[in-house]
């Protein structure tokens, strides 16, 4: 970080306040049976699942959503309704089911007179920053599995919720599983300070960012020069490439399936062939209609200065709000509610959109639309991203790809992960301890 960062005392004393809780329920965790930890999750889920309570965390985020808007926030992802609660409880019994794998053996290596075990160990303190998903509460709770505990910095977006949410879930749950209270804890402080406090200390064993933008960036670094290990989201937005053999439905089916909502791995960038562009236009319409069904305001594109010999057959199956971005402009992030947003580029080749994809895009997530598998292994070769697909962008997520609740999601805009996926899971935080054992004779 090359400025100067302000912390007043009141956030460096809330962020230190919420380590030590977590550091010290983190030696407590030790000498706890694993059943307890199993414990938490059935509680967890039966509380999760009363109605009374359900109504008063609906009521804290009702109070979110109004004061974010109110800011002119975007609220889509800060909004609670009975579908995240019931993401929320299968995330919960999906923990349960993978069961309690701290000090588990990775592999046992046996040589002459003696053998090594890998055991997989508690990592220590995780702390956890987020801005607008409070069900992310939930989902960090997987960190408990491996015998590691939690602080959260929350925005003050979803303050609210996240507060109702622990003291009316998780605390509970905690008390009557016989875990140590400060196991999931919260800084409660919503500056941007507590957060830089928050990363900055080195009794974290993980930091993870959740979001975008200079915020999330200036959090890793913070944190990469306080010697914290860091798992950073970064900048989101998915890019798609629509081959020549591409077939009508195919496009339409995945252009409408990958828009669906606003979150880091919706369609931002599609990037169509000049040769096929007439074709491929009608099945944009065609995904365009099938969105105005869900979202009545319909789709909005934005596209170059290249391409505005085009802007009269793209205008035909949406609205372009502008025509005036750059290639560089190509990587922008749109927000959006209720009117899906998204930026087409005319290329006059897929090697062409690589090349792009490579340079302005945040190296996230993307997808080809082919029948041709030599294209498909060609798009794998030259890209440089951690997510690749041939269908919706919508499949990067760590519940629907691998059915556990994610901490979070990695780019590769700062370079690519050692020895990890993109997707961070709670039952993916741990180090690793060596035994070494010999095989003598007793007497």
């Amino acid at each position: 970080v090359n400025k100067i960062m302000f912390i007043s005392p009141e956030e460096q004393n809330a962020a230190d306040s919420a380590i030590s809780e977590a550091e010290n329920a983190f030696a407590d965790m030790a000498l706890v049976e694993d059943e307890a930890i199993s414990r938490f999750f059935n509680h967890a889920e039966n509380l999760l699942s009363q109605d009374e309570l359900w109504d008063q965390i609906c009521a804290s985020n009702q109070i979110d959503v109004e004061r974010a808007l109110a800011r002119g926030r975007t609220v889509g992802r800060l909004k609670v309704d009975e579908s995240a609660r019931e993401k929320m409880i299968k995330g919960l019994r999906k923990w349960k089911q993978l069961g309690v794998f701290r000090n588990s053996t990775l592999e046992t290596v046996k040589r002459h007179k003696f053998s090594v075990d890998l055991i997989q160990a508690p990592l220590g303190v995780i702390g956890f920053v987020f801005e607008g998903r409070p069900n992310v509460v939930v989902d960090a709770c997987g960190v408990l599995l491996s015998g590691n505990t939690v602080v959260f910095r929350i925005g003050s977006d979803a303050i609210g919720t996240a507060k109702t949410i622990i003291e009316k879930v998780v605390d509970p749950a905690l008390e009557l599983a016989g875990l140590p209270i400060g196991a999931i804890s919260i800084v409660d402080n919503t500056g941007h300070g507590s957060g830089w406090a928050l990363f900055s200390d080195p009794r974290l064993g993980l930091a993870v960012a959740r979001g975008s933008g200079e915020a999330v960036q200036t959090l890793g670094a913070i944190a990469r020069q306080s010697g914290v290990p860091v798992s950073l989201h970064g900048r989101g937005g998915a890019w798609m490439f629509v081959d020549r053999d591409a077939k009508h439905e195919d496009i339409a089916q995945t252009i409408y399936r990958s828009l669906d909502r606003k979150v880091c791995n919706t369609l931002n960038t599609l990037c169509i062939l000049r040769s096929e562009l007439e074709t491929t236009i009608e099945a944009i319409r065609e995904a365009a209609e099938l969105i105005t069904q869900d979202l009545p305001k319909g789709l909005s594109i934005r596209v170059r200065r290249n391409d505005e010999a085009h802007l009269a057959a793209l205008d035909s199956c949406a609205s372009i709000s502008r025509s005036d971005l750059g290639d560089s402009d190509l990587g922008i992030e749109w927000e959006w509610d209720d009117q899906p947003e998204i930026t087409i580029a005319v290329l006059d080749s897929l090697d062409e959109g690589y090349q792009l994809f490579n340079e302005f895009s945040p190296r996230f997530v993307a997808s080809l639309i082919s029948n041709d598998p030599k294209q498909h292994q060609e798009m794998f070769v030259q890209l440089d991203c951690p997510f690749v697909g041939d269908d919706l962008t919508r499949w990067v997520d760590g519940q629907f790809a691998l059915g556990k609740p994610e901490l979070g999601l990695s780019n590769w805009e700062n370079g690519r992960l050692f020895g990890r996926s993109g997707i961070l899971a709670g039952d993916s935080v741990y180090t690793v301890r060596m035994r070494y054992s010999s095989h003598r004779k007793s007497d």
